[in-house]
């Protein structure tokens, strides 16, 4: 009789068990992020948004101090700190896990040093040569993003002949670079930068294949949240009003492979991907927290059965 190997075991990062999706919520204390910008400049509105996104459930709350949105000018470390560090405090002795989104490594030993546990970084640690090394170091998790150029500059680098493989064989390159560096291979995702040198077609072709990101055998982090190719396809100018493209989406890359969403609307992205592991998911991904309403893998028989 032939046996069906046993489903891999469920991937680590960060101190979290990828066996169900995972949430991290956006916090941008910039006057300039492409969304929000401004709505949380003030560092107590800024903590007490994080603190609601902790409550709400998110697994992680993500700070960043530099807007990189397309044509965005760099921000100098110590402006971009003063901004993050009180909320990094604030938060981090409120016990919650925090990423910082920087690609400056003085920034990210002050970030880690006032609490923060991951860092996100849009340009792979390319960006400071002393990056890897610090993180090396430190030990702390990283997210490697995908992008061409800098943020001022990516857009006249979205050229691509084949994006999934080429994006795909970037992304390999940035986490070899990073375990040469000697940062450890449980410590590193990979995100492949929805909208960072990528046109609306190069971004759908992505999340399409985002099953050949994660084959490179890192967790796979998805930002997508209120992103411009949502607005253009769904017709939607303003991003704030981009919730139901942006729920449909990251959906999508969840079941493509993702294992942690960025998002800005976190109680409800919780909500939708609930609904979505209750309605179709396998024995390996149920959420427990939805066992007490007598939900079950899809394979398994019901309760009652005898």
């Amino acid at each position: 009789m032939h046996r069906e190997d046993p489903p891999p075991a469920p991937l680590r990062w960060a101190g979290l068990l990828l066996d169900r999706p995972r949430v991290m919520g956006i916090l941008n204390v910039t006057p300039d992020s492409f969304s929000d910008g401004g709505r949380h400049a003030d560092p107590a509105r800024a903590i007490a948004a994080g603190l609601a996104m902790a409550e709400a459930g998110a697994d992680i709350v993500d700070i960043g101090g530099e807007s990189t949105r397309p044509g965005a000018p760099a921000v100098p470390a110590a402006e971009e700190q003063a901004r993050i560090l009180p909320v990094i405090r604030a938060l981090a002795a409120a016990g919650i896990r925090l990423s910082v989104d920087t690609r400056n490594a003085a920034t990210m030993a002050a970030a880690l040093d006032a609490g923060a546990a991951i860092i996100n970084d849009v340009s792979a640690l390319a960006h400071d040569p002393a990056a890897p090394w610090l993180l090396a170091a430190r030990g702390a998790p990283v997210v490697l993003m995908h992008m061409r150029g800098t943020p001022a500059t990516m857009m006249a680098h979205a050229q691509y002949t084949d994006p999934v493989a080429e994006v795909a064989a970037e992304l390999a390159a940035s986490r070899d670079r990073a375990l040469a560096a000697g940062i450890a291979p449980e410590a590193i995702a990979l995100d492949p930068g929805i909208g960072f040198a990528k046109r609306l077609e190069h971004n759908l072709a992505l999340l399409r294949g985002l099953e050949r990101i994660a084959a490179l055998g890192c967790p796979v982090l998805v930002g997508l949240s209120r992103k411009r190719f949502i607005g253009t396809i769904a017709g939607q100018a303003d991003p704030a009003g981009r919730l139901a493209g942006s729920l449909a989406a990251g959906l999508f890359a969840r079941a493509h492979g993702a294992h942690i969403l960025r998002v800005h609307d976190v109680p409800e992205t919780i909500a939708a991907l609930k609904l979505w592991t209750a309605l179709d998911v396998p024995a390996t991904l149920v959420d427990p927290s939805l066992a007490e309403h007598g939900i079950v893998p899809v394979s398994a028989p019901p309760p009652d059965a005898a």
